[in-house]
């Protein structure tokens, strides 16, 4: 799988990431398990590695530190993203009944560094804000991102879940430029493509990551209505390509230039979505696909 770049000042990535936002409870610290995972995406071409601070209830970083302390791989040959910015109510981490976000100096200065020690490394390819807090001092957060840049500790600044608005309005702070965003997007979400979230990305020279590309699995075994007019859809191009339905949903995001973020556990269907890279769909059938995305 060749590799490509971020943005026009980002890392080089795989071009379909894996991220580990779905391991919870007891597979946040099954160590063989993600020595597995990890191994697979290897193999697939995939060296690209999506965390949070809250992953796992706030686990899976130190499992995958772990993982990384007894591979025989280099950390310089893979990319480590990670993220902060939503507090969730974990007891022994915050108590409150209320998830909230938080992005002020003080917290991502805490992360960053709580990162690195439970992922085993000295720095990230990519750290993300995940949301805006509307009540952080926003040029104190600049300063903070801008200065662990400096520091090395982080080499890039990524966003995730960021309307345009809050991007534009980050970036005008930041000496360095926002590398990306992470948005949902897939055939059964296509909000980030109609409220210029893709659009701004491409003017802003960068590759969007597509978190949920296949819907949280609804692509393949929804019920609802909207999920069952797209799947039949799915199937008859999918039967044109000889490929799985999933593969094609995958191949729709690929075709508009993003990057599927993988969050599944189940290897085929880690299968299906680097088998997308392999489809080159047609323009009528990318459009086929996303006339299933308006509403009658």
């Amino acid at each position: 799988m060749e590799k490509v770049y971020l943005s026009d000042s980002g890392p080089k990535v795989s071009p379909a990431i894996y991220g580990f936002w779905r391991w919870a409870n007891e597979s946040a610290t099954d160590i063989k398990k993600m020595e597995q995972t990890v191994n697979l995406c290897l193999s697939l071409g995939i060296n690209t590695f999506d965390h949070a601070d809250i992953y796992g209830n706030y686990l899976c970083e130190e499992t995958f530190g772990k993982v990384l302390k007894q591979q025989s791989f280099k950390r310089e040959e893979i990319v480590i993203f990670s993220k902060c910015g939503v507090i969730l109510p974990v007891a022994g981490k915050d108590d409150s009944a209320t998830a909230y976000y938080d992005t002020s100096a003080s917290h991502i200065t805490k992360s960053v560094e709580n990162s690195l020690k439970n992922l085993n490394t000295d720095y990230l390819d990519v750290f993300f804000l995940d949301h805006l807090d509307p009540l952080s001092n926003l040029e104190e957060t600049a300063i903070t991102l801008d200065r662990l840049r400096s520091s090395g500790k982080i080499r890039n600044v990524g966003i995730a879940n960021f309307s345009v608005f809050q991007h534009q309005l980050l970036a005008s702070y930041l000496k360095a430029p926002v590398v990306t965003n992470r948005v949902e997007l897939n055939l059964l979400n296509t909000t980030a493509l109609n409220n210029g979230q893709v659009d701004y990305s491409k003017q802003r020279y960068m590759r969007i990551l597509a978190a949920a590309p296949l819907a949280d699995g609804r692509i393949e075994i929804g019920s609802d209505a909207q999920a069952v007019k797209t799947r039949k859809e799915l199937e008859i191009i999918a039967a044109k390509y000889d490929a799985n339905i999933e593969s094609i949903a995958v191949a729709w995001l690929i075709k508009l230039g993003a990057l599927p973020l993988i969050g599944t556990l189940k290897e085929q269907r880690i299968r299906n979505i680097v088998n997308a890279f392999d489809i080159n769909l047609s323009q009528q059938d990318w459009y086929r696909l996303y006339n299933t995305t308006k509403q009658d």
